[in-house]
């Protein structure tokens, strides 16, 4: 089983050393995506050996990185892509779950969830980000039929084949009601693994207008039922050939 992790990084010097160290226990290729970092982020990955970098000239969004990831994992041909944060909420440890998970060949997406047994106890999430988790998840799953329990974890490990059926468009923090829509409508199989919930930093920054909740939310409703007006995907799955990084810069080390 050939698999890839994949780590979005927007201005993450204090973490990204630690990181590092860790994932590379894991004896997997590591691609870093950069989306336009203003500190010393670019300085540590151009120090960084056996790493495969792609660098965004200007911030993109989240879910821009997650899309090159999505990208560059089905041009390389691997079989499975893992996805996690640099900002030390996800543990590098729980990697072997996931692929322990994978390797049982009986879902498409393995899903972290911070929240297997509900929104109540997480008493260390910031009180706007569990609410408005809370009432995505619920929305969710009534709308599509999801078994979803926290929709916003980007720990995650995708089947590489299963995303012939995904096209991200949306580039920010709104990808996920993107990507759990067409995933629903693709009918992939659906797995749900429980990581810790990790909060170092409560006071991190969505950025803009999304640091107040209520427009945060507006934002994710407007994104979800413009997906859900788009009706059924094309019955031909995007080419490998339509797979590039435009204005961005490739790093093999």
């Amino acid at each position: 089983m050939k698999s890839l992790l994949a780590i979005p990084v927007f201005n993450e010097e204090r973490h990204l050393a630690a990181v590092l160290h860790r994932v590379r226990r894991c004896g997997m290729p590591v691609l870093f995506i950069d989306d336009g970092s203003t500190d010393r982020t670019p300085e540590l990955l151009a120090e960084a050996r056996n790493v495969h970098v792609i660098t965004h000239p200007e911030n993109r969004g989240y879910g821009k990185s997650i899309s090159d990831a999505f990208c560059y994992a089905r041009r390389n041909e691997f079989d499975w892509l893992i996805t996690m944060d640099c900002d030390g909420q996800h543990e590098p440890a729980h990697i072997p779950r996931f692929l322990r998970a994978a390797a049982k060949d009986d879902a498409d997406i393995i899903s972290g969830t911070r929240y297997p047994d509900g929104f109540e106890d997480a008493q260390s999430a910031p009180r706007d980000r569990v609410e408005i988790n809370r009432t995505i998840t619920a929305m969710l799953n009534g709308r599509l039929g999801l078994p979803l329990t926290d929709a916003f974890c980007g720990f995650k490990a995708y089947r590489v084949a299963a995303l012939d059926h995904i096209s991200i468009t949306v580039p920010g923090y709104a990808m996920p009601m993107q990507f759990w829509v067409q995933a629903a409508r693709a009918e992939l199989r659906i797995r749900e693994l429980d990581v810790p919930l990790i909060y170092n930093d409560p006071n991190r920054h969505f950025g803009g207008q999304l640091d107040d909740p209520q427009i945060r939310l507006a934002h994710y409703l407007a994104v979800l039922e413009s997906e859900l007006g788009r009706g059924v995907l094309p019955d031909r799955p995007q080419t490998l050939q339509t797979c590039y990084f435009p204005a961005c810069s490739i790093f093999r080390k």
